[in-house]
């Protein structure tokens, strides 16, 4: 068994995102604790005795906790191009950590995908008045990003650009 690796996509690294102090504001966070990596490593297996690959869902059917988050890290030009452009069309939904909107990636790279070509993903915007929602971005990039089970939805990547924090689901 193996990982395949890219250097297409970019990964949390797993030292980078910590607690922040209360104190800290979202830009000295974003600056000071996020890092990526230039590599990724996808959750795929070879299987030698079928010459075939085996998805993480195949091989762990009751999900499993990885040793560090393996999420695609995305610019804010690209999921507003995924989800033309935060249009209120493409809007879920809204709650205390903001605002939920219809996007679209490609299946294979995540990559965004132009409207209605490839798979359909949720985008969460941070509200940036909300603080309760830097403490719920935070906690997801660092749990849901770790944990892959048929139950739990799963965290494909994040942006954390100057004022803007997202998810993609």
């Amino acid at each position: 068994m193996g990982n395949i690796c890219s250097s297409a996509d970019k990964v949390v690294s797993p030292l980078s995102i910590g607690s922040a102090p209360p104190s800290t504001t979202i830009s000295s966070y974003r600056s000071s604790t996020v890092a990526t990596s230039s590599s990724t490593c996808s959750s795929s297996t070879f299987d030698r005795s079928t010459g075939s690959v085996v998805t993480v869902d195949e091989v762990f059917p009751e999900g499993r906790i990885l040793e560090a988050p393996n999420l695609r890290v995305y610019t804010f030009a690209e999921l507003r191009s995924a989800t033309k452009g935060f249009k209120p069309e493409t809007l879920l939904g809204e709650g205390g950590f903001g605002k939920v909107f219809k996007g679209w990636v490609d299946e294979r790279t995540l990559n965004p995908a132009k409207s209605g070509i490839g798979m359909v993903v949720a985008v969460k915007k941070l509200d940036p008045e909300s603080m309760q929602g830097l403490e719920e971005w935070q906690s997801e990039v660092n749990f849901l990003g770790r944990l892959s089970h048929p139950n739990l939805v799963k965290l494909l990547g994040y942006c954390c650009e100057d004022t803007e924090l997202l998810l993609v689901y």
